[in-house]
């Protein structure tokens, strides 16, 4: 009965690992094909959309009608750099990079977000 269960928990155990391996295949197959990335600064009431390039090194001063952002895009990566904020909370999420990577700018109301190029 003990070798019994042993034996279903390892099968159990194979059948997890293996879809686990499989998705992991799977999204690493898929990102190799993804499309080019670029940073897009959604900000203010009337939430524009600046898109920025990540191709290209450059520093973006954004007036978002609250205050100034400073967006620093550097070797495929994006971040908010000096935020004229009391908290700076936004600069400490760091370089973005990955699809769907998001940082903030709650006083200025500012979303940095890694987007595909459409």
């Amino acid at each position: 009965m003990k070798h019994k269960q042993l034996l279903i928990n390892l099968i159990f155990a194979v059948v997890v690992l293996g879809i686990a391996g499989g998705w992991f295949a799977w999204r690493a197959a898929h990102r190799t094909g993804a499309a080019a990335l670029a940073a897009a600064l959604t900000y203010g009431d009337a939430n524009t959309v600046l898109d920025l390039p990540l191709t290209k090194d450059a520093t973006y001063d954004v007036d978002t009608g609250y205050l100034t952002v400073h967006i620093q895009v550097q070797d495929g990566a994006a971040r908010f750099v000096d935020s004229p904020c009391p908290d700076h909370i936004c600069e400490h999420y760091g370089w973005l990079r990955e699809e769907d990577q998001t940082a903030t700018c709650l006083p200025a109301r500012a979303v940095l977000t890694i987007v595909p190029v459409s």
